[in-house]
């Protein structure tokens, strides 16, 4: 079942702030939208907790550019919702963009909306 369009709109808005490079490398930013249970399965096969996530994201140099496509949601259960979308990426080289399929596990803790699980998975565009 779809999440109602508020919050479809609001979980789209975190997940693009995640996306941003002033936000990726601000531990702060970063620690406000992962919950401390956070776990993301990386394209990399790797497993990443909460804080090495922070760790890894403070030292990014990127200004890639990013775009979320084909954003959707689906409510799991009272308070927790699946993100699912495709990310364009691409740095300002002039090579053509990277595609992956993104999913987020959404949770309400509190009054705030935080990230539990992530997992990233290189594709090719479509």
């Amino acid at each position: 079942m779809e999440a109602d369009r508020t919050l479809a709109t609001l979980l789209r808005e975190l997940e693009e702030r995640l996306l941003c490079s002033d936000v990726r490398r601000s531990p702060t930013a970063v620690g406000e939208l992962l919950a401390d249970e956070f776990v993301e399965f990386g394209s990399s096969g790797r497993v990443f907790d909460k804080q090495q996530t922070i760790d890894a994201l403070r030292g990014e140099a990127t200004t890639a550019q990013r775009s979320v496509l084909d954003f959707r949601t689906s409510a799991l259960a009272p308070g927790i919702v699946l993100a699912t979308y495709r990310l364009a990426s691409s740095d300002s080289d002039g090579e053509a963009p990277k595609h992956s399929l993104r999913s987020s596990i959404w949770k309400l803790i509190g009054e705030r909306w935080q990230m539990v699980f992530h997992q990233g998975t290189a594709s090719r565009a479509s």
